[in-house]
């Protein structure tokens, strides 16, 4: 549960989603109308401090609070909802949860104040009701699942320390590796040694690794090689495909392992899927991912969540404040 503090306002919801690269924020009646929004910019407390990046977000939230006509703003004195749910990438493990709940309902912009990892936003905003699991597959890749009674299945989705391989960076990474030992002979032949290297107009792939390794190319454009790795794969490319074959595993791993926890494996559940990767939906690799799934949970309901974040924030946010079906109806209408 949040934290709580003796009622101040009637009702509502401060509704955030904060990933890395973007913040959006939602004021949000407790009858589903939404009076206020504002973006900013991405929520990074490991890299600048937790002081530091919730000031940041008070700015948007200070901006979402004047378009919503609060005289002054989120620094008048007085809550400007009844609860805050706020889902925000980097609160990785419950004790980061914890310690980012405290910061934020410390601000007084609610009564009540739940933080959760941004991964619960996506999958609240994929499902009609809190029940299912989300696999994210952006730059990296997270899972989570939930019920109504508030059980969850999560993982700490820190990197190759805590067992997870995949996303845009895992599949870049993959594919340059195979790349490189291709060119150089360690490895079978592959078109990814060209088509890589052919993606920055270089001519092979020991000028691609020179580019990267001596920042000529800047490393967050090595994101740019998963939409290539997919064209490689289209193509026909064994060892593209065998990566996306190996992305799929993981997601599915994911997916059944977060299902069993919550006893879903052999129920209909909804698997909402997540983030670029996804996004992109690319046939071979949904066509791999769909047809693993139906294997190891023949009852799951895989798809493509299309919403945005910030929704699937507001809808706990209403679930929260025990809203009626017509507010998340509503809500969920501004959004479609």
């Amino acid at each position: 549960m949040g934290l709580n503090q003796e009622p101040l306002v009637p009702g509502g919801v401060l509704a955030v989603d904060a990933g890395n690269s973007k913040t959006d924020v939602a004021l949000v009646a407790a009858d589903g109308r939404v009076l206020g929004t504002a973006r900013g910019g991405g929520f990074q407390p490991p890299v600048v401090g937790i002081g530091a990046a919730v000031d940041g977000l008070a700015r948007i939230v200070e901006r979402a609070a004047a378009d919503a006509g609060f005289p002054d703003g989120a620094s008048g004195g007085t809550p400007l909802a009844e609860h805050t749910s706020a889902c925000l990438a980097n609160a990785d493990l419950p004790v980061e949860e914890q310690q980012l709940e405290a910061a934020v309902h410390a601000r007084g912009w609610a009564r009540s104040t739940r933080v959760a990892n941004d991964t619960f936003a996506i999958l609240r905003a994929g499902v009609d009701a809190p029940r299912g699991v989300a696999v994210v597959c952006g730059a990296g890749i997270n899972c989570v699942g939930m019920l109504p009674d508030g059980r969850t299945a999560r993982f700490p989705a820190l990197g190759k320390i805590s067992g997870d391989w995949g996303g845009g960076s895992g599949l870049a990474e993959e594919a340059l590796f195979h790349a490189a030992r291709a060119e150089d002979g360690r490895g079978g032949p592959t078109a990814l040694a060209d088509t890589l290297p052919a993606h920055f107009g270089l001519p092979s792939m020991y000028a691609l690794i020179e580019a990267l390794h001596l920042e000529a190319i800047a490393a967050d454009r090595k994101y740019e090689l998963t939409p290539v790795l997919f064209a490689t794969s289209d193509a026909g490319d064994p060892v593209a495909r065998s990566i996306l074959d190996q992305q799929a595993d993981e997601i599915v791993a994911l997916a059944t392992v977060a299902l069993a926890r919550l006893d879903l494996l052999d129920e209909e559940a909804d698997v909402v899927l997540g983030g670029g990767v996804m996004a992109a939906r690319n046939p071979y690799l949904m066509d791999a991912l769909t047809d693993r799934l139906t294997a190891r949970a023949p009852k799951a309901r895989p798809h493509v969540v299309t919403a945005p974040p910030v929704l699937g924030a507001a809808l706990l946010g209403l679930d929260h404040l025990a809203a009626p079906p017509e507010s998340h109806a509503a809500l969920r209408a501004h959004y479609a």
